[in-house]
């Protein structure tokens, strides 16, 4: 991850230089930390276990000397698109001990002071989205990272300067990447879960059409919009459907000005957090952090 890690100047760097924003998908971070703890706890979860092992890997990101910072959640799992399509995926099935810890995660990484956006309407994804246009629009930003492993994401990539980074497979995935993975263009990716479906989210795609037959169907005809009547029939309507289900909202107003994600250290409550979630380490990092 060299690529995208430790080229930020420090926490009180000069603000004329070149920006690295690193957003992160903090519900995906959540869950990976329960269920990479429940491999060693004997099924004792701790209360706030995976919300300090959040907290732990954001800030690993500022010890680094990463400078803006923002971690999306998903503070409801439901969104307008369950309205929409009655399968999307909902908050039923996740566990009690790993939904207890949603929103003390979200005032846990305010009070470290990072910046965090709590989706309700919209998803996480929909502010990774988001905040990711809004970075791009900023010509002091050099690079923006966008980690998470989840296909939807690679929508936002551009060329090589806004990336996803994917923990779980050690990749970094540009524009060429995403050619590579999925045999469209970023911007073909939400037509083509469309047509592939996604089950991680709950709508099947077009019976029929796998992941090459739609990359050939794609690149050929661009946009599912532009497929010639016959390609798809009676079944153009529901792929439409899909198409809006996997298409990220992007304009969410998050922030006005990039520098919002620049994390200045913890606030005063930080302490308080430490100790609940008993991880009083983080404190002594934090500080240091701030004191290098």
């Amino acid at each position: 991850m060299r690529d995208v890690m430790g080229t930020a100047p420090g926490p009180h760097a000069d603000a004329g230089r070149a920006i690295l924003v690193h957003l992160i998908d903090g519900t995906y971070e959540l869950f990976r930390h329960f269920y990479g703890q429940r491999r060693f706890n004997k099924g004792q979860d701790k209360p706030f276990g995976a919300v300090a092992g959040v907290l732990h890997t954001v800030l690993e990101f500022l010890e680094r000397g990463e400078t803006h910072v923002g971690v999306a959640t998903d503070h409801v799992i439901e969104s307008f698109r369950n309205r929409l399509w009655p399968g999307y995926k909902t908050g039923d099935g996740v566990e009690p001990a790993l939904m207890a810890q949603f929103q003390p995660l979200e005032d846990a990484l305010g009070a470290m002071g990072v910046t965090v956006w709590p989706m309700t309407e919209l998803e996480a994804d929909d502010a990774l989205a988001s905040a990711a246009r809004i970075a791009a629009e900023d010509a002091r930003v050099q690079k923006i990272c966008i980690w998470t492993p989840d296909k939807d994401l690679a929508q936002c990539v551009r060329a090589d300067r806004v990336v996803q980074v994917d923990r779980k497979s050690n990749t970094i995935r540009d524009a060429a990447g995403v050619r590579e993975k999925f045999g469209v263009e970023p911007a073909l990716i939400a037509d083509f879960l469309a047509l592939v479906g996604d089950a991680a989210d709950g709508y099947p795609g077009i019976a029929g059409i796998g992941a090459v037959g739609a990359a050939r169907l794609l690149n050929r005809h661009g946009p599912i919009e532009a497929f010639p009547p016959e390609v798809l029939g009676a079944r153009r309507e529901q792929a439409l459907l899909f198409k809006q289900l996997a298409t990220l909202r992007s304009d969410a107003p998050l922030f006005a000005d990039v520098d919002e994600l620049r994390w200045r250290g913890p606030t005063d409550g930080f302490a308080t957090w430490t100790q609940r979630i008993d991880a009083p380490r983080l404190l002594e990092r934090c500080l240091a952090c701030v004191a290098s």
